[in-house]
């Protein structure tokens, strides 16, 4: 986790990800893991139409987010740097494993790339031999391999306004579960949160508060969670329906709408 978090953080400079950033038309050659890293950000991008975004990392910037969350108090916010500029000029070369990055495009991995760091250990630790393992990373849970309960992996979704209270529990065989929420990260009085609309380059004014997705990975159930929170009450379930998972969503007034049915799920 280590190793991943050192090839790509926005905050470290030597990162594969910020020379990809300080690189803009050039191809650069990356790590398999990093060139998964992209292919998969560019992919969840196609598939959502533009909900989902790694791109939306001046917006973040300008919304304050420009330091490390853990370390810093982000800035003030200042005006908008407008929509996301989209993946659709960004260019990945398989044979020689680089990317190459239009003028005017950086890239933010984000949840997405903690959903695939998930994925990644958990998939290692069965191969070098561990019966089960469960990697949570920030929220995002992934499980694979034998449980040690017989029900499975029994995963708690909280709730956003009560953390202390569970709003549900997944018993997975093999899986992954992932929340986006706008009340985690929030600064300037409340006026800024990390969740940012790339159709705006604000962030999201959406009705829900918290979206948890079952998927089978953790990347996956992390952009969807995400694009599921950006379409809003009246869009959500259908995203995350079209992507293959089940899930729930809270609004802003604290009520849950079950998509699918998520208690006692079983992936």
């Amino acid at each position: 986790m280590a190793d991943l978090e050192a090839r790509w953080s926005r905050f470290l400079p030597d990162s594969e990800v910020s020379r990809l950033n300080a690189s803009p038309g050039v191809p650069v050659v990356v790590s398999p893991d990093t060139f998964a890293l992209v292919e998969r950000a560019v992919d969840a991008w196609g598939v959502t139409a533009g909900l989902f975004d790694p791109t939306v990392l001046a917006a973040l910037e300008a919304a304050g987010y420009d330091r490390s969350f853990d370390r810093y108090a982000p800035r003030e916010p200042r005006p908008s740097t407008g929509p996301a500029p989209g993946c659709a000029g960004l260019h990945l070369d398989p044979i020689v494993g680089s990317v190459a990055l239009p003028r005017g495009v950086r890239l933010d991995p984000g949840g997405i790339g903690k959903g695939l760091a998930a994925d990644l250990v958990a998939t290692e630790l069965v191969s070098a031999g561990a019966a089960g393992a469960l990697v949570d990373l920030g929220g995002d849970v992934r499980v694979t391999g034998r449980a040690p309960d017989p029900a499975g992996w029994v995963v708690a979704v909280e709730d956003p306004f009560a953390p202390e209270r569970d709003l549900a529990r997944a018993a997975l065989a093999d899986g992954a579960v992932a929340t986006s929420s706008r009340l985690l990260r929030v600064w300037a009085g409340g006026r800024a949160h990390h969740l940012v609309d790339p159709r705006t380059g604000l962030p999201s004014t959406s009705d829900l508060v918290a979206v948890s997705v079952v998927a089978g990975e953790a990347w996956w159930a992390e952009v969807l969670a995400k694009a599921a929170l950006l379409a809003g009450s009246a869009g959500a379930a259908g995203v995350i329906d079209a992507g293959g998972a089940t899930g729930l969503l809270v609004d802003a007034a604290g009520r849950r709408f079950d998509v699918g049915g998520l208690e006692e799920v079983t992936v």
